[in-house]
């Protein structure tokens, strides 16, 4: 077992970026709500499947992983890290305007704004698709179904620390070489993703064969139309799904609208009546480049 601590850009929460969003409820992540540990299963480059554990610590977060590394592996494991959770990542000139907002600065008293990433965004586009017109339970199977069928398996027995936080799966999410392998008819039949087994088909074969850097996309300076216009033209992704991709890259300047918006748009600043696209997009406007953060982490009326 290997431990060091990585440092975050101040002010950090490591509960609130871990509990940002679902995704801590997807394998092979794996939540110790009494401990405020995450547990993970991550692929190396060098193909060795690490199960990590982490937790708050003081400047930043504490890690320990199985089984041993090289120092290279280390590095790399240091880097997947800090972008799952953000960790260099600066809110000070949102606080300050949220600061004077009352319904926003709960963010500011519970260093709220980071969202919890997975350490590839291939693996966050497949996770978003996934949760496209179904059920919360629905994406949370067909997740685990994938990294049973196709993922890494972790090859070390594990001692009694790290047992709640190794998924019972004991598989890492399964990479884009390994899905690029199957076909349309596994993973609608066996996989049972329905529609999206086409679009998650085409992505993996895509990313696998060299003709879609994702992974570029991470740190990319493109400005966010065009950013938008690229992960707009994966099959699969529509305008909700890249508004989400969008906040999981660190671009705020745009809102996921759904039915839900709409609804609580209604009801916040129009009394139930009913609301359009035009009308979210302008209850955050003066917000820019933040507005997706803001409507993100709105106290909504009950």
């Amino acid at each position: 077992m290997i431990e060091f601590h990585l440092p975050a850009r101040q002010p950090f929460s490591f509960y609130s970026a871990v509990r940002s969003h679902g995704w801590y409820q997807l394998a092979p992540f794996i939540w110790d709500e009494p401990r405020r540990e995450l547990g993970y299963l991550t692929r190396l480059s060098s193909g060795k499947v690490v199960v990590l554990r982490l937790r708050q610590a003081p400047g930043g977060v504490y890690l320990a992983a199985l089984p041993e590394l090289t120092v290279q592996e280390r590095d790399e494991l240091s880097g997947v890290v800090d972008w799952m959770l953000g960790l260099q990542m600066d809110f000070s000139a949102f606080y300050a305007l949220a600061a004077q907002e009352p319904k926003l600065r709960h963010m500011v008293e519970r260093s709220l704004g980071r969202v919890l990433r997975s350490p590839t965004l291939f693996e966050d586009v497949v996770r978003t698709i996934l949760t496209t017109n179904t059920l919360w339970a629905a994406t949370k199977r067909m997740t685990a179904a994938l990294i049973e069928q196709f993922g890494d398996p972790l090859a070390e027995e594990l001692p009694a620390e790290f047992e709640h936080l190794a998924h019972p799966l004991r598989r890492a999410f399964p990479t884009p070489q390994r899905l690029a392998e199957s076909d349309e008819q596994t993973l609608r039949s066996q996989t049972r993703l329905g529609y999206r087994a086409p679009y998650i088909l085409g992505l993996a074969r895509a990313v696998a064969s060299g003709e879609l850097d994702l992974e570029a996309l991470k740190n990319s300076h493109l400005p966010t139309p065009e950013l938008r216009k690229r992960l707009l033209a994966i099959k699969g992704v529509g305008g909700y799904a890249v508004a989400v991709l969008l906040m999981i890259l660190g671009r705020y300047d745009s809102i996921p609208v759904d039915s839900w918006a709409l609804k609580s748009v209604s009801n916040e600043w129009y009394d139930g009546q009913p609301v359009g696209k035009a009308e979210v997009k302008a209850a955050f406007a003066q917000w820019g480049e933040w507005q997706g953060l803001a409507y993100w982490f709105w106290d909504w009326k009950e």
